[in-house]
């Protein structure tokens, strides 16, 4: 028989991947009670079908790329990689997707776990439809907390809802490597998972609308997608995908504004969206415009405002994905914290009003500083402003951009080809932005994070001496060129 039972806690966060676990933490931390709300795993997209995954199958082919390019170690390695042993090694990080040490965790955290698909009814107000088959009324004393995720965004393509495609969930899960891989979609996820099946075996195709990695700058880019083609990816930018048809033995042609490819299997990795569907927002004043997807605005604190910028209620908070400003999983954590740190302190009066920038209960970094790693093989790393994003901010800004070519560069491996770039506000002669690319380049990207969320003067930084003989070395011939 359902039962309904009602519950009160200080607050509810309904989604319990990363960012609602950290928020779910802080709070607890600062004296609150917490229940998670989650329908699905205990982890989130990230632990099973995003980060983790993605990044166990890209990981070997690097490790083995790198391997071949220097040597000594060439000579004593295999040319292919062990696929059952890639998958087998993706399966333990993802835990075989069973969310059992997730759970141990938010229990022995002292958060309660509400297995569930809940949506607001009101203000402070949650209900739940229970896996167990119980529904919960909830209410909250102080806040209910929106990290919800993401979902994909499938473009309207004609016939791509009468075939069998992949989003990136089933690409990163999958035990079976198709003989031809179509993906659709030049952004990070596609670009990276059209390399790590390259690696593995199957014969890729990229199609995109625009460029590849549109977004970053195009020298770092170009490295990324020579690095595709020596892998054997077809790539096909500024291509736009007319239609998809499934063939009589079961494999799929596409028919594009560059011809017709046929592919067995196909990724369409065209982007995501807030996941707010059939979260209730509307019971408490939130609807989408006409025409377009809800989306939702919030404060530094991450509490949702309405159109008009009001606080749609002193309660609501987003976060993560589904705030919508960064869909990042560490930035997602990072407005976590704060969010549940500014929650707990406006619960005991320490906090009122908006917090002063780069406080620890303001997401300051989302508007100045989110680094960014494209695990392709070489990797693609960035933070801050590029220098049409500080130009159209309105700062002073100009840059400056080196092959990476240093003492520890040669060292790492033969033939190493990288890219790096300064973005520099004239005005305080501080960094705006940095962009690396090359192989391993992702661990030049926390110093640069430093540098820019620091606001750390050129003058000061020229005294950061890079160790020798590192790829760190191409900070010294960044500053040098700058004319430091």
């Amino acid at each position: 028989m359902t039962a309904q039972i009602e519950r009160e806690f200080d607050v509810i966060v309904i989604g319990a991947g990363a960012v609602g676990e950290n928020v779910a933490e802080r709070v607890v931390k600062g004296g609150l009670t917490a229940v998670l709300i989650e329908a699905e795993l205990v982890g989130g997209e990230c632990s099973y079908w995003a980060c983790m995954p993605s990044k166990a199958l890209l990981r070997p082919g690097t490790a083995l790329h790198g391997a071949q390019s220097v040597p000594g170690a060439e000579e004593a390695v295999t040319r292919v990689l062990d696929t059952d042993a890639v998958l087998k090694r993706r399966d333990y990080f993802t835990s075989n997707w069973q969310d059992d040490s997730q759970v141990e965790w938010v229990e022995n955290t002292g958060i309660e776990l509400i297995r569930g698909h809940g949506w607001l009814t009101g203000e402070r107000r949650v209900e739940v439809a229970g896996l167990d088959g119980n529904s919960y009324a909830l209410s909250a004393t102080r806040a209910v907390v929106i990290a919800t995720g993401s979902r994909p965004s499938i473009p309207p393509i004609e016939g791509l809802d009468d075939v069998d495609f992949w989003t990136t969930r089933e690409a990163t899960s999958t035990h079976e490597i198709p003989d031809r891989l179509g993906v659709l979609g030049g952004g990070v996820a596609g670009t990276e998972l059209a390399q790590a099946f390259a690696r593995l075996g199957s014969s890729v195709t990229v199609v995109a609308r625009g460029a590849l990695l549109g977004t970053y700058p195009e020298e770092a880019a170009d490295l990324v997608k020579a690095g595709l083609r020596a892998d054997g990816v077809e790539i096909h930018v500024n291509t736009a995908t007319k239609s998809v048809a499934t063939n009589d033995d079961g494999s799929l042609t596409l028919e594009t504004g560059g011809g017709t490819v046929t592919v067995d299997k196909l990724l369409v990795a065209t982007g995501r969206h807030p996941a707010l569907e059939g979260l209730g927002l509307e019971s408490v004043g939130l609807a989408a415009e006409d025409g377009k997807d809800l989306t939702l605005r919030t404060d530094a604190t991450g509490l949702v405002h309405d159109a008009q910028g009001n606080a749609a209620g002193p309660w609501l908070y987003a976060v993560g994905d589904a705030a919508g400003k960064v869909m990042l999983t560490h930035q997602g954590k990072y407005e976590a914290r704060a969010t549940g740190d500014a929650i707990a302190a406006r619960a005991d009066g320490s906090l009122t009003g908006a917090p002063a920038p780069w406080s620890r209960y303001a997401q300051t970094a989302d508007e100045h500083a989110v680094p960014n790693v494209v695990f392709t093989d070489p990797e693609l790393a960035s933070v801050g402003r590029s220098l049409a994003q500080a130009k159209k901010d309105g700062y002073t800004a100009t840059s400056v951009e080196l092959p990476i070519e240093v003492a520890g560069s040669s060292l790492h491996s033969e033939h190493y080809k990288g890219w790096a770039q300064l973005v520099v506000d004239e005005d305080r002669r501080v960094l705006l932005g940095a962009t690396f690319a090359g192989p391993d380049v992702a661990e030049l990207l926390h110093a640069a994070t430093i540098a820019v969320v620091g606001e750390v003067p050129l003058d000061r930084l020229w005294h950061a001496v890079p160790s020798y003989p590192t790829v760190s070395e191409v900070w010294l011939r960044l500053l040098e060129s700058y004319g430091l």
